[in-house]
């Protein structure tokens, strides 16, 4: 009697993500990776490690740095490339603000806009046919319009009514020079099912991401931990909360939920009772207008 094996919904997501590691490996030239240290770019490199095992990760990974960022996710980054003895390129939004290509409205000002210029240098210095990221199409519509292989032009921008068909999980990486692939393995995943990944495979994340005690401040309805980004402003309490982080950007732009939730049994379960995406509840650059992440993209961002 043969015997039949069931795939799960994670095992399935999971081969997706294979193949697709696999597939750009196998035809697109000088292929890179965008890592931040976040949930989503941890889970995308463990993914990358399983694709191409026992052989090391075939390409280098990339961090747009904008100087805003949580010491706790640059310590983690750095431990991650030292475990897996990875090639890391720092693309600094500093580097831009120096030479006069980007300007900050004020100094301290958050520099999240400031990172499409910085994203492109870093692609066209480095002459990358392909890009990896871990955007999902579950956290913010004109994310949930993006192919997993998105053509950008020789300016880095995306039109979405130009987009390739993907039928069958076949995929077209044709690009000419100076044009690019953003890719996705990431797709077809939801927060969910990151989560539950996470605690399934037992992936270590920065600890910002469970539950501790903050201090904390209240603007536009989100919570702020307080420090050297984020300053206390006249009228403004500062208290301390036991809260935890559900998505990594900058310090300046990203707030932090209430939440008991310590462990990542824990947090699935708070995740499955959620009723707002990651981003749509503390990522404060989203909330600036409704079509700005799709602008963003059509200007080069991920």
């Amino acid at each position: 009697m043969t015997e039949t094996y069931e795939l799960t919904d994670l095992d399935k997501l999971e081969a997706e993500s294979v193949h697709i590691f696999r597939e750009v490996a196998a035809t697109i030239e000088r292929p890179g990776m965008l890592f931040s240290g976040g949930k989503d770019s941890v889970v995308m490199l463990h993914l990358a490690t399983k694709a191409f095992w026992p052989a090391p990760v075939p390409f280098p990974i990339m961090h747009v740095d904008t100087g805003q960022n949580f010491d706790e996710v640059i310590a983690f980054r750095d431990k991650v490339v030292d475990k897996y003895g990875l090639r890391l390129i720092v693309a600094s939004v500093q580097d831009d603000i120096d030479a006069g290509r980007v300007h900050e409205e004020f100094p301290g000002a958050p520099r999240n806009r400031l990172q499409t210029v910085t994203l492109l240098r870093g692609i066209r210095e480095n002459q990358f046919g392909a890009v990896f990221g871990g955007a999902r199409r579950d956290e913010e519509k004109a994310r949930a319009k993006e192919r997993v292989f998105s053509f950008r032009d020789e300016f880095g921008a995306w039109d979405p009514r130009n987009q390739r068909p993907e039928r069958g999980s076949l995929y077209n990486g044709r690009h000419k020079k100076g044009e690019n692939i953003r890719v996705f393995p990431l797709s077809n995943w939801t927060e969910l099912d990151i989560w539950t990944y996470i605690r399934d495979e037992q992936i270590e994340l920065p600890p910002l991401y469970y539950a501790h005690k903050r201090k904390v401040v209240e603007r536009d309805s989100m919570l702020y931990a307080v420090n050297r980004f984020i300053v206390p402003g006249e009228g403004e309490t500062v208290f301390e909360e036991t809260v935890r982080y559900r998505t990594m950007g900058d310090a300046t732009t990203t707030g932090c939920v209430q939440s008991s939730a310590a462990t990542p049994e824990a947090v699935v379960e708070e995740v499955a009772a959620a009723r707002l995406t990651e981003r749509g509840a503390t990522r404060g650059d989203d909330r600036i207008s409704e079509a700005g992440m799709e602008d963003r993209k059509k200007e080069g961002y991920f």
